[in-house]
């Protein structure tokens, strides 16, 4: 009897063991968060992120998605990156008031599973030329038609693979055509709609997709949701990569270097302006530079620089100011808005820029008119008396000192001179003539 009770408690324990063994396998699903311009940093940090949730183990990776757009090079990487991953990827615009706009919505026709909050939009995708190359209206017209059929299609197959709206991703690329979540949901262009993560993972548990050609069943029940967070090497990437960064960094590390070569031996500005170049180098490699730009604001400076060493009365400060205006709106070779510098941001960088130069080259200036107290030119205007006949030889006692002076007059000795300039050890000096 005592045996039986033995066997009996320890099938149980095994019993019991097995059942907190499921349930302490709990599905996991990782979220991150992109949000702003889609740039090639963005497509490393999402790559690098299916790569880290299969590592996990993970159910899936949840994007939370609301970006105005990007680059065309880095939305494709993304796209390939989700299209070939080996674990779920589900992209959700989110929160409510975000966007896929233009880049964001091939992105999102790519995932796994499509979703979005109430109160986001998508859409807008009509692709923009880049750059102001070209010999003519009819071969650029040509080129945007190629560059529109080359995203229509692109978008066309990216929907047949997913089961989605091919007909509506067209009207998004040719027409800019923008709809709600709601409306989004009825036209088959997303999945779901829901108001946050956990009602989503509700809704999409035993969610039937296709991982690299195999159905799989994706399982949401008690799942844990690991929210991870960028790396502080990925969130300054990102953030250098933001037009309106990498030029404010541009504007700081030009304005630093010219302070450095106008004051030599500050030292601290030009660190500054060395580190925030370099970073605005790595920002602009990674977005539509129009080089002409560039060019132009560092001919704006160069006019600067000048003014201190020639007087122009202020002509070369205003062709300076031009100059930054007009590299400015020049820098980035692209109509797409979000990846344009905002005015919000333009008119005072420039104001502020500018009116850093002009007050530099206004001390400058004055520190070059200053009168000198102290050297060969601090000598200058001193009177004193001829101390000797002066012709070609003759002395002056100034300052404490005996000096050499010469003289193109000839000069009586007890005379008053004052003092033209200094040549070597000698003072040219001319006398001072006693009003009538």
């Amino acid at each position: 009897m005592f045996g039986k009770i033995k066997y009996a408690l320890i099938a149980v324990l095994i019993f019991v063991s097995v059942l907190a063994g499921a349930e302490g396998k709990n599905p996991v699903f990782n979220v991150i968060t992109v949000d702003g311009i889609i740039t090639a940093p963005t497509a490393k940090y999402i790559a690098g992120s299916i790569d880290e949730a299969q590592k996990d183990n993970a159910e899936g990776l949840i994007i939370l998605l609301d970006t105005p757009g990007g680059l065309d090079t880095a939305m494709r990487d993304i796209a390939k990156s989700i299209l070939n991953a080996p674990v779920p990827v589900i992209v959700y615009v989110s929160p409510s008031g975000a966007r896929a706009a233009s880049a964001g919505v091939i992105i999102t026709e790519a995932a796994h599973i499509a979703a979005m909050a109430p109160g986001t939009n998508i859409g807008a995708a009509h692709p923009v030329s880049i750059g102001f190359g070209g010999s003519g209206e009819d071969k650029d017209k040509t080129m945007s038609q190629k560059i529109e059929n080359d995203a229509a299609a692109y978008a066309r197959s990216i929907a047949a693979i997913r089961g989605r709206s091919e007909e509506w991703v067209e009207k998004a690329v040719r027409k800019s055509e923008s709809i709600t979540a709601e409306e989004a949901l009825k036209l088959n262009v997303i999945d779901y709609v829901a108001p946050n993560v956990e009602k989503l993972l509700m809704a999409i548990d035993q969610k039937e997709i296709t991982l690299n050609g195999v159905k799989k069943k994706i399982s949401t029940k008690n799942a844990v949701i690991n929210y991870k967070k960028k790396g502080t090497r990925q969130g300054i990437l990102s953030a250098i990569s933001d037009p309106n960064i990498a030029y404010i960094l541009l504007l700081i590390g030009l304005a630093g270097l010219y302070f450095e070569l106008s004051t030599p031996g500050a030292i601290l500005p030009g660190v500054i302006g060395g580190i925030s170049l370099l970073l605005a180098f790595f920002g602009l490699s990674t977005l539509p530079v129009n080089y002409t730009g560039i060019l132009m604001i560092i001919f704006g400076v160069i006019l600067f620089i000048a003014e201190i060493k020639v007087m122009s009365h202020g002509i070369l400060t205003v062709g300076g100011i031009i100059s930054l205006i007009m590299g400015s709106l020049l820098l980035f070779d692209t109509k797409d808005p979000a990846l344009r510098i905002s005015l919000q941001v333009l008119i005072p960088a420039i104001v502020v820029a500018s009116g850093f130069f002009i007050v530099v080259i206004w001390l400058a200036i004055k520190a070059q008119m200053r009168k000198h107290f102290t050297g060969a030119e601090a000598m200058a205007g001193e009177e004193t008396e001829a101390l000797t006949d002066i012709a070609d030889d003759g002395k002056v006692f100034v300052r404490g000192e005996y000096w050499s002076a010469k003289s193109e007059k000839p000069i009586k000795k007890g005379a008053k001179v004052r003092v033209v300039r200094v040549e070597g050890l000698s003072l040219i000096v001319d006398e001072i003539k006693k009003e009538q």
